[in-house]
């Protein structure tokens, strides 16, 4: 079963979803392949935005500074019931666009679940500076990436075409927001849901595939869906 998952390594609901859907797979009984797709919340960002998490927020959404601090300690207390410790006065935002170059360089090398992952950890937990070309090297090469490799990449325009073209797919299937999980091409669910949101969800699509099969032996044949 393939899923596609739509995000950005500077959203937080999108770290929270991630590990509550890994939290449904550990309870699923086929074999996943996951692929993260590429999308930006913030397109137009800067290498680096000034000032900090609250500031950023109030200024985006045209929010008070207190509502953005009231916003921000929710989503730590939502992270913290997962497991992930946010420290969001320590974040340093900006452009993710080379980021998800990354990420497909990671998939091209079978690492890109690791590089995720670590990401995230460095931009959510250790406040580090996932826009900026060194750093990006440095967390790549502590998640398995070779960084001579990558760094043609980053000097380079590699992959931009394949980021791109994961936001425009995003566009025509009407994703709106992120994350956003696509359970083999047909079943599509948005936002940082309940594992068993998504359990329900993969159990679903692997039953529908379990009967276009009976139902082809049924008529005299039996060939799998996936074939």
């Amino acid at each position: 079963m393939k899923v596609e998952i739509w995000s950005d390594v500077v959203c937080p609901w999108c770290y929270i979803g991630k590990r509550r859907f890994e939290s449904a797979l550990e309870k699923f009984d086929e074999d996943i392949d996951v692929i993260y797709r590429s999308f930006e919340l913030s397109p137009d960002a800067p290498r680096r935005v000034p000032g900090s998490m609250e500031d950023m927020l109030a200024a985006k959404y045209g929010m008070s500074a207190e509502r953005a601090k009231q916003m921000l300690a929710q989503v730590t207390q939502a992270a913290a019931a997962e497991g992930l410790d946010f420290d969001f006065s320590s974040a340093k935002t900006g452009n993710t666009f080379d980021a998800h170059r990354v990420l497909h360089f990671a998939l091209a090398e079978g690492v890109q679940n690791d590089v995720k992952e670590r990401l995230m950890r460095a931009y959510f937990v250790e406040g580090r500076a996932v826009a900026e070309r060194d750093e990006l090297l440095k967390i790549a090469g502590e998640a398995g990436l070779d960084t001579a490799k990558l760094a043609e990449v980053l000097d380079s325009d590699t992959y931009a075409e394949d980021v791109r073209a994961d936001i425009e797919r995003a566009r025509r299937i009407g994703v709106k927001g992120v994350p956003f999980i696509l359970i083999d091409g047909e079943v599509g669910i948005s936002g940082a849901q309940p594992p068993e949101t998504f359990l329900e969800a993969l159990k679903g699509v692997q039953l529908r595939r379990e009967q276009m099969r009976a139902d082809a032996c049924n008529e005299g044949m039996c060939v799998s869906p996936d074939e």
